[in-house]
Order: C-alpha cells, then sequence, then structure tokens
C-alpha cells in the first residue's frame, strides 16, 4: 500500500509537470495561443452611428439589431479574432472593438460601407438586388486578373436568367452603393444563377467586395462619430503588470497554505497548478478572448479555490483534533464540507451566469472567466484533491498528525 501510494504520488507530479512544460508554448503563441483581447493586444475601438434618410424616416430597433447583424458578419469574414460588437438603441448606434486589426482604416471602410448591390439593365432600372445574392467569393479570373464570383437564390437565379435572356448583344451595369463596378455585355442567356465581376487590380479588394456583397447591404447608413487606436505597448504594459500580480499574489498563497496547513498545504499548491492547467487549456480550446477584466475573474477564481481548501482543511484537522485517524479525518472532513463548498460554487456560479447573460463586453469576458474558475476548482476541491491527499495519508498509518497541523496533544 505505502509503495504503491508512493509511486502514484511521483508519477502524478511528474505527469503534471511535463504537462505544465508542453503547455508554456501552445498557450502563450502569439497566433495560435490564447486569443487576447483589445486592452491587451492593441486594435481599434469604433461608434458607428446610424443616421436617418433623406425623407426622415425613423430609425427602429430592428434597423440596429439588423446593422450589428450585418457588421458582426463582416468583421467575422475579414478574420478578425473574436470581435466585439454591441447595438446600442438608444443612441441608435453600433460599437465594435478590433483586436489586433493590421489596417484599423480599410476595416473601417468595410464596416461603414452600406454595400447595395444592384444590377440595372441599359436604361438604369433597378432589375436585380444583393437580397438575390447566395455567395460571393474572390478568385482569379480566366483571362489573368482577380474577380467575384457571384451565385444567387433560386429565385435570383430565374431574375438573373430572365435578365440575361431579355437583355443578350446588350450591356448590364452591376453597381455597389451607385458606384458602377462593371458594366460587361450580355453574350448568352446565363441560365445556371451564376455570375462574375470582373476588373480588379488585387485579390485583396476583391475579396473585400465579396465580404460587401455576402454580407448584405445595412438597413441604414452609417458614419464613423467615434474611433480610438489602442496601442499595442499600452496592452503589453497592462498584461505585464497583471502577470506579475497574478504571480505576486500565487506565491503568497503558495506560502501561506504551506506555513497554515503543512502537508496539505502542499497538495493545495500542487491542486492549483492543476487547477491552473485546466482553465487555460479550456480558454485556448473554446478560444475565449483574455481581457484585463478576465484576468482579473481569473485570479479571483484562484482565490477562491484556495479558499475552498481551507474550508476542507479546517474540516479535516477538526476531525483529526476529536481523535480520528488521519485516513478517517480526510474521509470525514470533506464529507462534511461537501455541501458547504456546493453551496459557495452554486451560488457564486449563479452570479456569473447573470453577469454574462445581463452583461456586456468586458463584463461578459470577466463573468466567462469566473465561471469557468468556478466549475475547475469545483474539480480539483472536490475530486483532484481529495484522491491525492488519500493516497498522501495512505503512504504511512502512523504518520505524524503534525504534518496536517494539528499537535498530538491536540486530539
Amino acid at each position: 500500500m505505502r509503495r504503491g501510494n508512493i509511486i502514484k504520488l511521483v508519477a502524478l507530479v511528474l505527469l503534471v509537470a511535463v504537462a505544465v512544460g508542453l503547455s508554456y508554448k501552445p498557450l502563450v503563441d502569439p497566433t495560435k495561443g490564447i486569443p487576447l483581447g483589445l486592452d491587451l493586444r492593441g486594435g481599434v475601438h469604433l461608434v458607428l452611428q446610424a443616421e436617418e434618410n433623406k425623407a426622415g424616416t425613423p430609425i427602429s430597433k430592428d434597423d440596429i439589431d439588423k446593422a450589428r447583424a450585418i457588421i458582426e458578419k463582416r468583421v467575422n469574414d475579414l478574420g478578425v479574432s473574436e470581435p466585439i460588437v454591441q447595438a446600442d438603441y438608444a443612441k441608435k448606434r453600433v460599437v465594435v472593438d478590433l483586436a489586433g486589426v493590421s489596417d484599423p482604416d480599410k476595416a473601417v471602410d468595410i464596416l461603414k460601407t452600406t454595400a447595395k448591390l444592384t444590377f440595372r439593365d441599359p436604361q438604369g432600372k433597378t432589375l436585380l438586388q444583393g437580397d438575390d445574392l447566395k455567395d460571393a467569393k474572390a478568385g482569379q479570373g480566366q483571362g489573368g486578373g482577380f474577380v467575384v464570383n457571384l451565385t444567387f437564390s433560386s429565385e435570383g437565379a430565374k431574375k438573373f436568367g430572365d435578365m440575361t435572356t431579355k437583355y443578350v448583344g446588350q450591356r448590364i451595369g452591376v453597381y455597389l452603393d451607385d458606384k458602377l463596378l462593371t458594366n460587361p455585355t450580355v453574350n448568352t442567356p446565363i441560365l445556371n444563377g451564376q455570375a462574375e465581376i470582373t476588373g480588379y487590380s488585387t485579390l485583396e479588394d476583391a475579396a473585400n467586395h465579396a465580404v460587401l456583397m455576402r454580407s448584405g447591404s445595412l438597413p441604414v447608413s452609417m458614419t464613423i462619430s467615434e474611433k480610438r487606436q489602442v496601442g499595442a505597448s499600452l496592452g503589453v504594459d497592462s498584461l505585464k503588470k497583471s502577470i506579475y500580480a497574478g504571480a505576486y499574489g500565487l506565491i503568497f498563497i503558495f506560502l501561506f497554505m504551506l506555513v497554515f496547513y503543512r502537508l496539505p498545504g502542499v497538495v493545495a499548491d500542487f491542486s492549483l497548478i492543476v487547477y491552473a492547467l485546466i482553465v487555460l487549456w479550456v480558454f485556448w480550446m473554446f478560444r475565449v478572448v483574455l481581457t484585463l477584466p478576465g484576468i482579473a475573474g481569473f485570479i479571483l477564481s484562484i482565490g477562491m479555490a484556495v479558499d475552498f481548501n481551507i474550508i476542507i482543511y479546517e474540516r479535516v484537522k477538526e476531525e483529526v483534533r476529536a481523535g480520528k485517524s488521519l485516513r478517517a479525518g480526510v474521509e470525514s472532513g470533506f464529507s462534511r464540507a461537501f455541501i458547504t463548498v456546493i453551496d459557495a460554487h452554486v451560488t457564486t456560479l449563479i452570479a456569473a451566469i447573470t453577469l454574462y447573460y445581463f452583461g456586456t463586453g468586458s463584463i461578459k469576458g470577466f463573468a466567462l472567466t469566473l465561471g469557468v474558475g468556478i466549475l475547475a476548482s469545483l474539480f480539483t476541491a472536490i475530486s483532484f484533491t481529495r484522491q491525492v491527499l488519500r493516497w498522501t495519508v495512505g503512504i504511512s498509518p502512523k504518520m505524524n498528525t503534525a504534518w496536517f497541523g494539528v499537535r498530538r496533544d491536540a486530539q
């Protein structure tokens, strides 16, 4: 029994050490690691204000909702990592945070463009609109140059087929926001619902127009009422300070647990390392964007995880002082502390869920990291720590209770 427990503990320590070593590079990789938010990575903060049309038609909540959805689709198509797009109905605007954008001005132009796509006959009458479009993709044309390949919906394909049949030998115009993109001559009817817009000098220009066409046109015109860039240097400085604060806090926690709880304190410190690995890997797998409030939520959950260990250990010490063996004290202490720990986890988790559901932006980030941390600490406190303590007390049936912070004369 003694030898088997020692082997299990040594194997577990080696396994966690290897996991820590293998985790460092993928978790902190600047391109594939845990994505950083605007406040840590730098980027641009935009406020797009909706404007009434010339007829003075009032802007509705539905208009803002549609604008937000279209802008979010455009941002996602641009490949921006985890953007934050929020609707402000009271002020009739859309707030956008883009982290790590290499060309903010180009991104701004794409987001605010109304992107109303129309196909017009030789007399300038609109026959087909972007609503009939199913997809748009950039590519290279057969004769060189770059193009946007269009795919129409079933209804749009019928309209396009009728239009190209009627105007064989004549030119039809393709417009984006009343600006002529191309004016091709129809050689034969096009009945397969496919079309091609030519004339792009670069693949990037074609791709940007494809994004606009694919996302659809905004229901209202949008102007940039606020544009603020967040420098990467500010983000790096904030990240370093957060890391230092977290490191100092962890060192203090580790020392506190060692001094006051002796051997169980070592187990608690080891469990905290496992806890941190679990949380960080969850962040990485689900691409949770890490922000300053998110780091605060993570650090808070670490403190709560330690607090749960303290509750459990105090119960264990009470059982040992009452005359029970270390093995019986561990089992009884965990059983007595179980309800208290579960209650604390559940109530805090409810608060985190509420913040995430009703909050926005950084509040959601805080709530998400706090919630993930609570679930991870529940596992480590109730399951992992308990099993490691079982193996520890199983090393020797006559282990000195002083290693658990209980003097013999106190039993």
